[in-house]
């Protein structure tokens, strides 16, 4: 086996493990955010009850999206689509953070978080971790991409140094 592809698969498992990581953080924000809609009757909260399902629902096909195997599923587009399903669930879990800390400090749509009780500890943990985690997903896949690009870039201007030239 080459050095570079020991390395490439190394590399390859990290990106899975970071983003089934990712995943199960960001469908537990969103079973967090059901649980406060019905256990703790968020659901009867004007504008917040809605939003904490709709929080729930976009959390969980994100990260549905992300478990599943969308480069088999997309062949050519899998990959942007990876792309687009690891920003939109930094996207959630990032606005869902910012929603929190903002109704802790003000009112938010009417409504204000009165302490930290168990429930916000929860949220604000999972929320940080399901945003740092895809966040980093989404670097370091931007990161193989353009690598992969360099490196098809200077296999083809190999080649056409190898090969004759016929004008």
């Amino acid at each position: 086996m080459q050095p570079h592809a020991h390395t490439s698969s190394r590399s390859s498992h990290a990106l899975l493990a970071l983003r089934v990581l990712g995943a199960i953080l960001l469908l537990f924000v969103g079973a967090d955010h059901f649980y406060e809609y019905s256990v703790d009757d968020y659901s009867v909260v004007p504008t917040i009850g809605a939003l904490f399902l709709l929080n729930f629902i976009s959390a969980s096909v994100v990260g549905l999206l992300l478990l599943a195997p969308l480069k088999r599923i997309f062949h050519r587009l899998g990959t942007p689509a990876l792309e687009l399903a690891t920003l939109s669930g930094f996207g959630i879990a990032a606005t869902s953070l910012a929603a929190l800390l903002i109704s802790e400090q003000t009112p938010l749509f009417g409504f204000m978080e009165s302490n930290y009780r168990p429930a916000i500890l929860v949220a604000l943990a999972s929320e940080t971790a399901a945003a740092l985690c895809l966040a980093l997903l989404l670097v370091l896949m931007r990161r193989a991409r353009s690598a992969n690009r360099r490196s098809a870039g200077r296999c083809v201007a190999e080649r056409s140094q190898a090969s004759p030239s016929t004008t």
